[in-house]
Formats: C-alpha cells, structure tokens, sequence
C-alpha cells in the first residue's frame, strides 16, 4: 500500500460529532470517511469539469 500523507484538521465539536455518527452509520472510521467524503468530491467536481459543467459555465445550468 502506498504511504499516505498525514495533516493535521481542524474542525469544530459539532462537526466531528456530525462526522463520528455519519462514520459509524457506514462502519468507517472517522478518518476514513473523511478521506472517502473528499475522494468523492474530488471524483464529482473532476467529472463536472469534464462536462463543462464547472460553476460559472454556460452549461451548468445556472443564469
């Protein structure tokens, strides 16, 4: 497995209660939904851009 690179967050209580139970309910650490939230996001916003649907495009659907 490829080494992963460590970084100290930050966040407030509420969030982390809020991420701790989102984990738990997908039987994830903390940790490790983090890092599948982000991959994710990182996988959808790449997917927009591909279809030019980036914010401020024409094609985005917003005036």
């Amino acid at each position: 497995m490829a080494k992963k690179k460590a970084f100290l967050l930050r966040m407030s209580p509420e969030l982390w209660e809020e991420l701790s139970r989102w984990a738990a309910d997908e039987l994830r650490s903390v940790n490790g939904h983090i890092e599948y939230v982000l991959r994710k996001a990182v996988r959808e916003e790449r997917g927009r851009r591909d279809r030019g649907d980036a914010p401020g495009s024409r094609r985005s659907g917003r005036s």
